[in-house]
């Protein structure tokens, strides 16, 4: 994908560091909701973000563990958010699934876009109709990377 510009987000999390440890919470292991997000350097713009999260350590290739776009952008992503609209996760769920690799530690990437526009796509939407609903409206793109190991 291209974006219309260089901008590039900011993207932190006050739940983990950037090349750190995703906390058992917000895994398979715990409560299974997503991490708090904060982005920053928005192009004035931005309408709203999208968020995909994929762990591409797993066995059977790249894994979606959460999809969600028209999210708006003025306002932190809450832990447990439920604003903006969810598509379909490896797990063939609805919404955000936490890290659950079967062995090893696997890396997990939260890669944030702002859009200068909604995306008219419909919940459970998988990864290859958000991408393509994307195409044309990315001003913007960042990420945060972190790692996580069950401990069972």
């Amino acid at each position: 994908m291209t974006t219309r510009t260089a901008i590039g987000l900011t993207v932190r999390s006050v739940a983990f560091e950037q090349g750190g440890s995703i906390p058992k919470r917000y895994s398979c292991e715990g409560e299974n909701t997503n991490p708090p997000l904060e982005i920053e350097g928005f192009p004035p713009e931005t309408r709203t973000l999208a968020i995909i999260v994929e762990d591409p350590d797993a066995l059977s290739g790249v894994f979606v563990h959460w999809l969600a776009w028209n999210i708006p952008s003025n306002e932190p992503i809450a832990e447990s958010s439920g604003s903006g609209r969810s598509g379909l996760n490896g797990f063939g769920k609805i919404g955000y699934s936490g890290p659950c690799p079967p062995s090893g530690s696997h890396r997990y990437f939260f890669k944030v876009y702002a859009l200068d526009d909604d995306l008219d796509l419909p919940e459970g939407s998988n990864k290859k109709a958000l991408l393509d609903a994307m195409k044309g409206h990315i001003l913007a793109s960042g990420g945060l990377m972190a790692h996580y190991k069950k401990s069972s």
